[in-house]
């Protein structure tokens, strides 16, 4: 699920990225453009009172990023809530934020 939230003054848009627990067992990671693609900046926290991986990430508004999730280190996944989707060179499709 991606949640997102303008500010009041309209300068930020706060995105809140979520999976459910059972997506992964270990880590999630969320990988982007806005983060040169590391595993390591934006990890999720598991919130076992209501069984999701979380995380939150202030972006620009009017802007589009192309993401993934990485579970456990080794699983690539989108997210069935984005914007859109955008073909990536492994393959694959990646999945896009609108702000």
């Amino acid at each position: 699920m991606i949640n997102k939230k303008i500010s009041p003054k309209g300068r930020s848009v706060r995105v809140t990225f979520e999976l459910p627990s059972e997506a992964a067992s270990e880590t999630v990671a969320v990988a982007g453009d806005f983060n040169e693609w590391s595993t390591d900046n934006d990890t999720m926290t598991l919130d076992e009172k209501r069984g999701v991986w979380k995380t939150a990430i202030s972006f620009k508004p009017g802007v589009r990023h192309e993401f993934r999730y990485l579970l456990d280190g080794r699983i690539w996944r989108n997210d069935d809530d984005a914007d859109g989707f955008a073909p990536n060179p492994y393959s694959g499709d990646n999945s896009v934020l609108a702000l």
